[in-house]
C-alpha cells in the first residue's frame, strides 16, 4: 500500500513539475465569463481567447455561465480542476462585492480561485441631472447637505456597485440620499434623461456620450486619478482624498493551479494585453488597462475585498 501511495505521489509531482507546466496548453481551455454575452466582461475574455488561440495553437473557448451576480460561473470554476484548463474572467462585483453581500457562497474566493492578473479598470462617472444648481463636486456637496434627504439617486440594483458607490460618497460626505433601484444601467440613465432622478454612478462607457451632448452633467470619476477619456472631468479623490471605488476585472484560476502555469499565462496574457490592437480596442470601451502580476493581482483582490465588505456592511444589505 506504502508503495502505491509513493508510486502516486511522484507521478503527482510530475505532473505538477515545471517540465509539465511549460507543456500547457495541450488541449482546450475554457474562459468563463460568469455574465451574459456582451457585456464588458465578456467583450474582454474573446480578446484574450483569440489571442491566445493564436499563440498557443489550441481551441481557447468563452464559455458564458451567467447568475446570481456572477456567483454561479464564479463557483463553477473555484470548483474545476487547478489544472490550467478553466479560467475565470472575474469582476469587482462578482469577487469582491458578492463575498460580502451574498450570505450563502458554497466557495470561498480567497481560499478557492488563484488570481493570474488583473486586466483593466473602468471608471465609474459621476452623473448629476443638470436641473441641479451644481457644477462641480465641492458645489455638489454643498447642495446635498443643505438638502438632506430630498436628493434621489438611481442605481442597477440592490447592492450592485453603482448602488454601493453612492453609499461610499454619503460616508465620505456625512450624508444621506434616497435610493432607487431599477432592473438595469438602460433604466438608470433613461429615467435621469427624462427628469426623475437627481444623481447617479455608471461606467464612463454608458454615460459620457449623454455627458458630451450636456443631456446629463459630469461632475467626477471614481477612480484615483482622470480617466484618458475624459481628461477634463476631475477624480473625486482631488476632493475627497482617498476616495476610490473602480470597476476592475481580472484573469483567475482555480486554486492549486501550479505556479508555472499561473506564470506562463499571467506573461502571456501582459504581452497580449500590449498589442496596439488590444490597446485600441481597450480605449474604444473606456476602459484603463491595469496589467499586473499574480502577487501583484492576489494583494489587490484581498484588499478589495476588505474595502467593499465595509460598504456592504454600511449599506445594510445582504442577499440570501
Amino acid at each position: 500500500m506504502r508503495s502505491l501511495f509513493a508510486a502516486a505521489f511522484a507521478g503527482l509531482l510530475v505532473l505538477l513539475s515545471p517540465a509539465h507546466a511549460q507543456n500547457w496548453p495541450q488541449r482546450q481551455v475554457t474562459i468563463v465569463v460568469p455574465f451574459g454575452a456582451g457585456g464588458s466582461a465578456d467583450l474582454l475574455a474573446r480578446i484574450l481567447a483569440t489571442h491566445m488561440q493564436v499563440k498557443y495553437n489550441v481551441p481557447f473557448v468563452v464559455e458564458n455561465r451567467a447568475g446570481a451576480g456572477g456567483s454561479i460561473g464564479t463557483g463553477y470554476v473555484a470548483k474545476a480542476a487547478p489544472d490550467g484548463y478553466t479560467l475565470l474572467l472575474g469582476t469587482v462585483s462578482s469577487i469582491a462585492v458578492n463575498a460580502a453581500l451574498y450570505t450563502k457562497l458554497p466557495f470561498d474566493v480567497d481560499k478557492d480561485l488563484q488570481p493570474v492578473a488583473q486586466l483593466v479598470s473602468f471608471p465609474n462617472l459621476l452623473i448629476i441631472n443638470p436641473k441641479l444648481p451644481a457644477k462641480t463636486l465641492p458645489e455638489l456637496i454643498a447642495y446635498l447637505k443643505a438638502n438632506e434627504g430630498k436628493v434621489n439617486y438611481g442605481s442597477s440594483g440592490l447592492g450592485t456597485s453603482s448602488h454601493l458607490t453612492i453609499v461610499m460618497l454619503e460616508q465620505a460626505i456625512g450624508t444621506k440620499m434616497t435610493h432607487v433601484p431599477f432592473k438595469s444601467t438602460g433604466d438608470v440613465v433613461n429615467t435621469m434623461l427624462s427628469g426623475n432622478i437627481d444623481l447617479a454612478f455608471d461606467s464612463m462607457t454608458t454615460v459620457w456620450p449623454h455627458a458630451e451632448k450636456g443631456t446629463v452633467r459630469a461632475i467626477a470619476v471614481s477612480t484615483p486619478t482622470r480617466s484618458s477619456s475624459a481628461p477634463d472631468v476631475p477624480a473625486i479623490a482631488e476632493t475627497i482624498k482617498g476616495f476610490e471605488a473602480t470597476a476592475w476585472q481580472g484573469l483567475f484560476a482555480p486554486a492549486g493551479t501550479p505556479r508555472p502555469i499561473v506564470d506562463a499565462i499571467a506573461a502571456e496574457t501582459k504581452r497580449i494585453w500590449n498589442l496596439p490592437e488590444v490597446v485600441a480596442s481597450l480605449k474604444k470601451v473606456g476602459a484603463d488597462s491595469a496589467i499586473t502580476t499574480p502577487d501583484e493581482f492576489t494583494a489587490f483582490a484581498r484588499a478589495e475585498r476588505v474595502k467593499w465588505a465595509e460598504v456592504v456592511k454600511a449599506a445594510g444589505v445582504k442577499i440570501d
